[in-house]
């Protein structure tokens, strides 16, 4: 007696179409269960047991052989469970279904019969959605979540007598249940700009970084307002279109983190991690990969606060996401590529105690504050388009009680910006003035002469790399397309070189 049941298994953020086989057969009475299994897998057999028969259906005395194919990919999770118990009714004879070959199934059991959810279900249905399965049956707790993939016809359990019940019958109608969808938009922003007195340096830097989608590091004293800018930052993002929200709920579904009563993930992420976060949370992996944090940053903000507290070999993993826009993964068990489009805002004291250059309140030695700034390398500088101070508000700044410019204002100016870049780069493989490739900045980002000679001379004054000359062209590009001008001009490249001004101030000229 043989049956084969359809599920999926998480590889990375995607999924991949398992096959699982059971054979039941005379022989030594004994449950093997083969196919590069996880430990949760391999106790899937104990868990299927105990199920069954608290459910009234004990296996019978017989070999009984379980393979999940193929065996080349290794399975993890505990979401087996029922496809596993499944296909042993079906090669046994309770279950009798001429529509399983088309039917995915997947789910958690417990001891007494009930289906628990399970992480991954909107990539898992993806998938079989992709292979061409009309039918997706898992726990009912993710059932709002199978339902966001079309064309699939999505059925949610709660037992395992019901998926028997379910399958004998043959009649595979979803439900028209009554799923509360808590509906949320980009406007339900807990901070917004309005709330920040003083700073228009640093809310026209936040501007300029949103509008070309560049990286950006604020340095400054405690209690600057560094913090609560950054928090605003999500707020001044355009929407997410659907494919966006698509790939982000993904993502927080592979992780565990995916709010079904939201349905789609409609906000952009901000994501700030403590100092003390490991390598692999922050970039992603471990024995079997999961996305780290700037994965789920994607689309939206990375805020690294007090950035010279996290560990310098942590925060030099961000070199190649930071230019690439994902991070790839290789373990034995395979490649794995997460998406990392993000934003990078990072925040940081310019010195120990945090006031330098206040020479009143700062007593931090030459060689201290050396130290201290040499945490950041030059290298990860480089990769930071946007470099700017802030500075302590006084009394009468933190006082005021004016209107100040608001988010959805901002927003608005932003995605006019967004627009002007969808159109010049609609033919290409990028689509932000910060992701133009060195090989096109002499298309994109033309000098005059006027122009080509003063940005020799800074080149010279600041000894520019290669990369930090590109990153001023960018950044200059992005505040011409703010200013609504085709070319760069002066005062653009001007702009674009005292965000650079800052870091050498810190970081070279010395104290």
């Amino acid at each position: 007696m043989y049956s084969i049941v359809n599920t999926a298994t998480i590889f990375g953020i995607d999924s991949k179409l398992i096959s699982v086989e059971a054979d039941i057969s005379e022989g030594m009475p004994i449950f093997e269960m083969v196919g590069y299994l996880s430990s949760e897998v391999k106790e899937a057999k104990e868990r299927v047991r105990a199920a069954l028969k608290n459910a009234g259906y004990a296996l019978p005395i017989k070999r009984i052989t379980v393979n999940l194919s193929p065996a080349s990919i290794r399975k993890t999770g505990a979401g087996f469970d029922l496809p596993i118990a499944v296909a042993i009714l079906s090669a046994i004879g309770i279950i009798n279904c001429e529509k399983l070959p088309s039917i995915c199934l997947c789910g958690e059991i417990g001891l007494d019969g009930k289906i628990q959810p399970v992480n991954g279900v909107l990539s898992m249905a993806m998938e079989a959605r992709r292979n061409n399965l009309q039918i997706m049956i898992v726990p009912k707790d993710n059932l709002v979540e199978a339902r966001l993939v079309n064309d699939l016809t999505t059925i949610g359990v709660s037992q395992i007598s019901e998926v028997i019940e379910l399958l004998n019958e043959g009649v595979f109608e979803a439900k028209e249940e009554a799923l509360e969808i808590e509906e949320t938009s980009q406007e339900d922003m807990e901070y917004d700009f309005s709330m920040i007195n003083g700073q228009q340096a640093l809310r026209r830097a936040c501007e300029v970084a949103i509008s070309g989608m560049h990286n950006m590091l604020m340095v400054g004293p405690p209690g600057a307002g560094k913090s609560m800018i950054a928090k605003c930052i999500p707020s001044i993002l355009p929407a997410m279109d659907s494919d966006e929200q698509l790939e982000l709920s993904k993502i927080y579904s592979v992780c565990g983190m995916f709010d079904e009563r939201g349905g789609l993930m409609k906000k952009r992420p901000f994501r700030s991690p403590h100092h003390t976060v490991s390598p692999q949370g922050l970039v992603g992996g471990g024995q079997n990969p999961k996305p780290g944090e700037i994965s789920l940053a994607h689309g939206g903000v990375l805020f690294l606060d007090e950035l010279t507290e996290f560990t310098k070999s942590t925060i030099e993993m961000l070199r190649q996401p930071l230019e690439d826009k994902k991070v790839n993964i290789s373990r034995a068990s395979g490649s794995f590529t997460f998406p990392a489009d993000f934003v990078m805002v990072a925040a940081m004291n310019p010195c120990s105690c945090g006031y330098y250059p206040d020479l009143n309140r700062c007593h931090c030695s030459r060689m201290s504050i050396q130290r201290y700034l040499a945490k950041i390398s030059q290298p990860l500088l480089d990769r930071i388009d946007i470099c700017v101070e802030a500075p302590t508000l006084n009394f009468a700044q933190i006082a005021l009680r004016q209107k100040n410019e608001s988010s959805a204002d901002i927003r608005l100016r932003v995605e006019h910006v967004h627009e002007i870049q969808r159109k010049r780069y609609k033919n290409y493989d990028f689509k932000f003035n910060s992701q133009i490739p060195s090989s096109h900045i002499d298309m994109f980002c033309p000098l005059k002469a006027e122009e080509a000679k003063y940005m020799e001379e800074m080149y010279e004054k600041y000894s520019l790399t290669a990369r930090t000359y590109h990153k001023v062209l960018r950044v200059a590009r992005t505040i011409a397309d703010m200013d609504g001008c085709e070319d760069i001009s002066l005062l653009h490249l001007q702009e674009a070189i005292c965000y650079r001004g800052l870091d050498k101030h810190y970081w070279e000229e010395g104290i």
